[in-house]
């Protein structure tokens, strides 16, 4: 089954230069860039909210309503978001190697749109030939006059430049990512009261933005608002990027219309599990997010709506898929531990709490759980997720201790059973069969 393409139809046409400024403007490249000069704020914020556009890089909020809270204060900045560290994320990565160009134009119009005259790109630290591929996109664009002063022949000036993190994953959060691009130690901030529409980048508004949305900036302009709407389904605007991995026979990065269920995504775009085997868990959105079952999710479609109200999230675009000889323990134990070797501690629940649920889940994995364990981990959780519900209504500063919950809540509540024989029969009920981490 073929879907309609978008921001990866020009890497898939071209495979062998998508990435050169020449393939870029010989299918169209840098025009809405060039119209996006003579235009107001108010009409470039305007047609990015009425496109229904919403972010890609795991909140799903609104692009032209984030950018209309920028702040009046000025100079204000624009940081994009290319520090991709989620586990099973992996489309940034691809979008800033096979098409640079795509974004940075993206970066030129929410510029002008935002009043911005310096913008950063943040990569991910182990992202080097994404990094170079930016950086030689970058270094083309300037000579062409698309950045520096008075861009596209105009009196307007923008500046851009490339920054790579240090590998902390806490940097994908966009405080934490301001922090470090100032120098500082890689912590979030609190909100409020630095909220970076108001208090962003050296405390001045920013603008902050994933590398997928970017992309999307242009074909709004080209194609225009209702054509991109027409892409979605509902509120759902445009086509996603999904990394689908784990169990399936056809794993990588998908540009997909929001609608199609996960039935379809799993068997006919991912082409099924390998070996006929039955399908046991996905995650849906990203380590942070909770986990789904086939018997109820299965034929859910995807979009925002109908996952939030599953009780999960779309969140960075990463499907993990596992079937059914993966044990549950093994895989929460190594979701958790992740995320208590990347806390940047700075909030005692999520510091201690996240170190306290990986030691439980290796006493459990390694045969040595005892009854109290499976209460153990739920109050735990709880103290870092007042409630166990999601949305998770957090004791930190950020979503990372709340992340740490979602693989136990999940194998608490799809497979209690599973966790209760581990314990009892100290060693995991899949032992005779070949197992997955």
């Amino acid at each position: 089954m073929s879907y309609p393409k978008v921001i990866t139809k020009r890497m898939e046409d071209h495979p062998t230069d998508s990435h050169t400024i020449e393939r870029y403007e010989a299918t169209g490249g840098y025009v809405q860039a060039k119209a996006a000069v003579a235009k107001t704020r108010d009409e470039l914020v305007e047609t990015v909210k009425e496109s229904g556009l919403l972010g890609r890089g795991g909140a799903a909020f609104s692009t032209g309503l984030k950018w209309s809270f920028l702040a009046p204060a000025r100079p204000a900045y624009l940081v994009v978001n290319g520090d991709e560290s989620e586990p099973g994320t992996f489309k940034d990565r691809q979008l800033l190697e096979r098409d640079p160009h795509q974004m940075l134009e993206g970066v030129i119009i929410t510029a002008i749109a935002n009043e911005v005259h310096h913008a950063f790109v943040y990569i991910r630290g182990e992202y080097p030939k994404p990094a170079r591929r930016l950086q030689d996109a970058v270094d083309e664009a300037y000579v062409k006059g698309y950045f520096g002063k008075g861009i596209f022949g105009s009196e307007y000036d923008l500046e851009l430049t490339v920054h790579l993190g240090g590998g902390a994953y806490i940097c994908g959060e966009e405080t934490a990512l301001i922090n470090s691009l100032e120098g500082q130690r890689g912590e979030p901030r609190l909100k409020p009261p630095y909220f970076p529409a108001a208090k962003g980048l050296y405390m001045m508004p920013t603008i902050v933005n994933n590398v997928e949305t970017m992309a999307n900036i242009p074909h709004i302009f080209e194609m225009g608002v209702d054509a991109y709407r027409a892409l979605g389904h509902g509120d759902d605007t445009g086509t996603f990027m999904t990394s689908l991995s784990g169990h399936v026979n056809k794993p990588g990065n998908y540009e997909l219309p929001h609608g199609i269920t996960w039935r379809e995504l799993i068997y006919d775009v991912g082409g099924g599990v390998p070996g006929d085997r039955e399908l046991k868990m996905w995650i849906p959105g990203g380590a942070s997010a909770p986990w789904f079952n086939p018997d109820d999710h299965l034929d859910l479609p995807i979009t925002k709506g109908d996952t939030g109200q599953a009780g999960s999230m779309l969140g960075s675009g990463a499907v993990v898929v596992m079937d059914d000889t993966t044990c549950v323990v093994r895989a929460a134990e190594r979701v958790v531990r992740f995320f208590s070797h990347e806390s940047c501690g700075q909030c005692t629940p999520c510091r201690e709490g996240t170190t306290w649920l990986e030691m439980i889940l290796r006493r459990i994995e390694d045969g040595q759980g005892r009854p109290i364990d499976a209460d153990l981990l739920l109050d735990v959780s709880d103290n870092i997720s007042v409630g166990l519900a999601w949305p998770p209504r957090q004791t930190t500063i950020c979503p990372l201790g709340p992340s740490a919950v979602s693989p136990i809540t999940s194998i608490m509540r799809h497979f209690n059973d599973e966790v209760m024989a581990h314990i009892t029969e100290g060693a995991c009920p899949l032992a005779k069969t070949e197992v997955h981490a």
